[in-house]
């Protein structure tokens, strides 16, 4: 059809001409309404929007050198945002000759990772930043879903009927 005529045609039926797909040979139209299906795209759009799950970073900073009644303070603040559904950011801080033992930093790391094994699972392992050790937890997958199923007995079959049209076997 002729775009003159197309565009004519679309007028008298107060709705718009659509071009849906330009590199077409030849190029293909649609006659629809444009303002109400941009307002029907944009209401989709916010739908999915308000269904998606946003997932915040929590950090918790830490120091190579903190006590152990701070580590269990800073574990259990880390748990708490597990729970909520947060992943997070374990950040060991170095200052000056801090650097030179990078070793404990990751010490504190692993002893994190303990305390919090039946929260979380690693995402990202722990890895130097700059003056900064960091590794990212985030919430384990619940024990149901990650223990492998108990195999199905087999089952039983029914017994064969004989008909007693075909001949025993015997054994020779």
């Amino acid at each position: 059809m002729k775009t003159r005529e197309a565009l004519a045609l679309a007028r008298s039926q107060n709705n718009d001409l659509v071009e849906v797909a330009p590199n077409a040979q030849p190029p293909v139209c649609r006659i629809m309404d444009y303002g109400k299906y941009r307002y029907e795209q944009d209401k989709k759009e916010k739908e999915a929007r308000k269904s998606q799950k946003v997932i915040t970073i929590k950090e918790v900073r830490l120091r190579p050198k903190i006590d152990d009644h701070d580590l269990k303070t800073k574990g259990n603040q880390a748990r708490g945002f597990l729970e909520e559904g947060h992943k997070v950011k374990m950040t060991v801080l170095f200052r000056g000759r801090e650097m030179a033992h990078q070793d404990i930093g990751r010490e504190v790391l692993n002893e994190m990772i303990d305390m919090l094994k039946d929260v979380a699972q690693i995402e990202q392992a722990p890895r130097v930043e700059g003056r900064n050790m960091s590794m990212m937890l985030s919430k384990a997958a619940s024990k149901s879903s990650s223990e492998p199923k108990a195999p199905r007995p087999p089952r039983p079959t029914p017994p064969v009927q004989d008909g007693g049209s075909a001949p025993a076997a015997t054994a020779e």
